[in-house]
Order: structure tokens, then C-alpha cells, then sequence
């Protein structure tokens, strides 16, 4: 692979993303310009309404953009595809499937049929295997045959991950996929999901409002200016050394920088945009 290639994997080129609604043209976000190295994890931050989880929607190619250009791999991004696998809040499971149903759906989708000319689609046996490995990658062998309503909300969270996991995606997008977990789950399952990235070598662009949660896991913070017509404010660079230990970083000097840079943009600096645009 080219050092472009790999320096420049996601591309997010002038981008611009403005909604038709019943007051008229909504500016959501206004001259976006990004690029994601292959194998980092790059987090997006901002007040509500920032438009975090727009772009991140546009990175999926679940919208399309008002003006600008996204790649990923040097391919243009025009729609949905089985490289970027995504992860949201809400877990969208399927209730009347088991865990293990939930996730092989994924996972017949995407190599259960013929995907390009000499790759023919993968026997059912293989499929089953590919599900078991995702959710073993997750911790839930012994609830694979669960169903959604039997399981608590942490391990319906890990199902998600396992079933986006299991198509093995170039890169992963998360949308605040621990925000409506206790405390207690949620920094468990961050641990788990930084153990699992360092295994895949995985990139990843994940959606936050937790400001430790951003430090904690990311490479780079984005940090987003309010809206509307939000754009790129500032980035951090996160130069804690991997793998990272929450209970060793908790007394970190380098942490707490990091932290009080990010809680410094959010809180000082947005709060006083906010009071000059109001």
C-alpha cells in the first residue's frame, strides 16, 4: 500500500451539509476538511448540535453531501458498503432473532454470496464459524442464543459491535454506541473496545460527548464548533502510549493536559461563540 494511501485513508474534502426544512435551508456543516491515517482511532467532540453524528453519516454513506467529496481507500463514498461498518446508540437489534442470528445476518449478507469476480460466496459452515468469532471477539459466546429481551443493555451494545466486527470492516464508525450505558458498563466495555482495536488494527471514527471517554481512546480529538454551519474548531493530537492502562492514566500529567485542553475548547471557548452569536 502507497504512504498516501495509508497516511490519507479517509478523505473528507469541502465538505458542506445543508437540509431542506419547513423554516427553510438549515446549514448543518460548512467546510469540513479531514483526513483519517489507516489504523487510528479519531474521535469527534462537540456541544449538541454540532453536527458530530451528520458527519459520521456521511462518512457511512448513509447521506450524501451538499457540496464536497469523501473517500475511503482513494474510492469515492456514494452509499452504504460492507468496508465501513457502523455501530449507534441504539443497537437495532432484531428482537425475535438470537444474538448469534443477529450477527450472522451481517455476516450472510456480506460473504454468503458471490462479492466479485472469483470470490464466490462462502458455505454455510464458514458463515457460522465468522459469527462465532465475532461474538467470541466480544465476550458472548455463552449468550449467543439469547434473545435482545433477555440480555442486559451493555451486552446488546456488544452484539452490535460483534455484528458490525463480523464483516470485517476497513473502518469502523461508532455513534456514541456507550452513551446510554451505566458507568460502570460503559468503562468496561471502552476497555473492551481498546483491546479490540488493538487486536484488528482497526480505524475507527467514533461520536462522543464523554470528554475522558475521547481521551481515553483516541489518537486525534476533532473538536467541533456549535452550530449551526459547524466546522472543524481544532485538533488534538493524543500522545499517550498504547496500550492504555484507565487506573495508570488516571494519575497521568499528560491525561489531565489532554483533558483540560479538550474541557478548555468545549466550555470556554464554544460557551463564548455561543453568547456572541446569540
Amino acid at each position: 500500500m502507497n504512504e498516501s494511501l495509508t497516511t490519507k485513508y479517509i478523505q473528507i474534502q469541502g465538505i458542506e451539509q445543508t437540509f431542506k426544512t419547513s423554516k427553510g435551508p438549515f446549514q448543518a456543516l460548512r467546510d469540513i476538511n479531514l483526513t483519517v491515517a489507516k489504523g487510528e482511532f479519531v474521535t469527534l467532540i462537540g456541544h449538541s448540535g454540532c453536527g458530530k453524528s451528520t458527519l459520521l453519516n456521511l462518512i457511512a454513506g448513509l447521506t450524501r453531501p451538499t457540496q464536497g467529496t469523501l473517500l475511503c481507500a482513494n474510492r469515492e463514498i456514494v452509499g452504504p458498503g460492507p468496508e465501513r461498518g457502523v455501530v449507534f446508540q441504539n443497537h437495532s437489534l432484531l428482537p425475535w432473532l438470537t444474538c448469534f442470528e443477529n450477527v450472522y445476518l451481517a455476516v450472510e449478507r456480506v460473504f454468503g454470496q458471490t462479492r466479485d469476480v472469483g470470490i464466490p460466496a462462502e458455505p454455510k459452515a464458514k458463515l457460522m464459524a465468522r459469527t462465532d468469532a465475532a461474538l467470541a471477539m466480544v465476550g458472548l459466546t455463552p449468550a449467543a442464543h439469547k434473545r435482545p429481551g433477555e440480555i442486559s443493555g451493555g451486552m446488546k451494545q456488544r452484539v452490535g459491535i460483534a455484528r458490525a466486527l463480523s464483516m470485517e470492516p476497513k473502518v469502523l464508525l461508532l455513534d456514541e454506541p456507550f452513551g446510554a450505558l451505566d458507568a460502570l458498563t460503559r468503562a468496561k466495555l471502552q476497555d473492551e473496545l481498546l483491546a479490540i482495536v488493538q487486536n484488528t488494527q482497526s480505524t475507527v471514527v467514533m461520536v462522543t460527548h464523554d470528554v475522558d471517554e475521547a481521551v481515553l481512546l483516541s489518537d486525534r480529538i476533532v473538536m467541533m464548533t456549535n452550530g449551526p454551519a459547524a466546522t472543524i474548531g481544532e485538533v488534538l493530537p493524543i500522545a499517550l502510549p498504547r496500550p492504555r492502562e484507565r487506573v495508570e492514566l488516571a494519575e497521568s500529567t499528560d491525561y489531565l493536559h489532554y483533558r483540560k485542553a479538550v474541557i478548555d475548547f468545549l466550555y470556554t471557548r464554544q460557551k463564548h461563540v455561543e453568547k456572541m452569536a446569540a
